[in-house]
């Protein structure tokens, strides 16, 4: 089986997005299949190829048209690129398929290649364009653009050979848009639990953070308005208030993040609030084994409510406590009580109430780790979560009755 992934972007740029990628590839390496990878412009790499840790990627240039730096053509740009990029790489290396990573204008890309040379397409949705746009400013929610957006969404969707996506939320909203549920295939996030394996003593890591309290809460990840980052911040002084000696490790960074420095000033925090800053991939284990309890604060709105997030798994992986806002992405990953704690999504004063409770609980502590362990274990590896696209994938490679 040869599989040419049409990709936004990939390493060395980090991000949930490549990381995922680069597991999916992994297992499809494992099952005996050709992985080929080419990314878009936005990519913003330079040359037409590219060998990082191993991985071969094809690049694709920007389009040099007098028209591609203007608003909506410039996205057009980027299909028209990637489509003369794609042709004659899958005319020459004859993959069996073209999967087509979010956003729809790769997909768009591979449709056309794909009727032209006769190559069924897989679309994988890893979260709606429109909405992520909406909540990072870009556009307002259901106005033109959105609206524009969404219905190209559709259109690629409807002519995709099939769809998979990494949520029940996304693949519901999906089915509501009139494409047939037998079409979509949920393809969970997952995480390899042995890869994060703490490599400093935990007691230097901490001198060097200023870490001397106890417990310690923990974030990791980016810094996106949607992540609630401000909210947990804002709940600290009650936090404090009932663990005196509590501190909060932030570790990432991204466009927030000077609002939450001036925050934490504001707010008086800055011996209770540290931020470590982004962080090598390496080396995050080392981080994970320095918090208590991970808070995963995220508002709610149509993208929280729909795409389930990567982080929450590594920490259950990691053996860390749990505590989420009940936003449905959460509520896919954690079973309140069980693998960890939710609390009502924008409410600082519930979720100091269910950290507080964590804290004046300890003996409940081993069960809710080896549960949530045992459940990423279990259904959230890997190797299952990619095995769902054997079927997928054989359906559409075998011979018309």
């Amino acid at each position: 089986m040869r599989v040419l992934h049409v990709l936004d972007h990939s390493l060395p740029l980090h991000s949930g997005y490549t990381f995922r990628t680069l597991e999916i590839l992994r297992q499809q390496r494992k099952l005996g299949w050709h992985t080929i990878h080419l990314t878009s412009a936005k990519q913003g790499a330079a040359g037409d190829q590219q060998e990082i840790d191993g991985w071969h990627f094809f690049r694709t240039p920007a389009l040099r048209r007098w028209w591609s730096g203007l608003p909506v053509l410039r996205q057009w740009a980027v299909v028209v690129g990637l489509q003369q990029r794609l042709l004659p790489i899958a005319a020459r290396l004859k993959p069996h398929i073209l999967h087509a990573h979010s956003p729809a204008l790769n997909a768009l890309a591979a449709l056309r290649v794909g009727r032209a040379l006769g190559i069924p397409v897989v679309y994988e949705i890893r979260a709606f364009w429109e909405d992520a746009a909406a909540d990072h400013g870009t556009s307002r929610p259901w106005g033109i653009r959105y609206r524009l957006t969404r219905a190209l969404e559709s259109h690629v969707l409807r002519r995709a050979d099939a769809v998979t996506t990494i949520s029940q939320g996304l693949r519901d909203d999906i089915v509501a848009r009139g494409i047939p549920a037998t079409k979509v295939t949920v393809i969970p996030n997952a995480v390899d639990g042995k890869r994060f394996t703490a490599l400093a003593p935990p007691g230097k890591l901490a001198h060097s953070l200023g870490l001397s309290g106890n417990p310690v809460l923990g974030f990791i990840g980016s810094f996106y308005t949607y992540e609630g980052l401000a909210l947990l911040i804002a709940a600290m002084p009650r936090l404090l208030a009932g663990a005196p000696s509590m501190q909060l490790l932030l570790v990432g960074g991204g466009p927030q993040e000077a609002e939450l420095r001036a925050l934490v000033d504001a707010l008086d925090l800055r011996a209770s609030v540290k931020f470590a800053g982004r962080v090598p991939q390496e080396l995050i284990g080392d981080y994970y084994q320095l918090t208590d309890i991970l808070v995963y604060p995220r508002l709610p709105m149509r993208l929280t409510e729909l795409v389930t997030p990567l982080k929450p798994l590594e920490a259950m992986a990691q053996g860390r406590l749990v505590v989420a806002s009940d936003v449905g992405g959460h509520r896919e990953l954690i079973e309140h009580g069980k693998t960890g704690l939710l609390f009502k999504a924008g409410d600082a004063e519930a979720l100091a109430a269910q950290v507080l409770h964590l804290t004046r609980h300890a003996d409940t502590w081993p069960a809710l780790r080896s549960q949530a362990r045992a459940f990423v274990e279990a259904e959230r590896n890997w190797q299952a979560c990619v095995a769902r696209y054997i079927p997928v994938y054989q359906r559409l490679v075998a011979p018309a009755p």
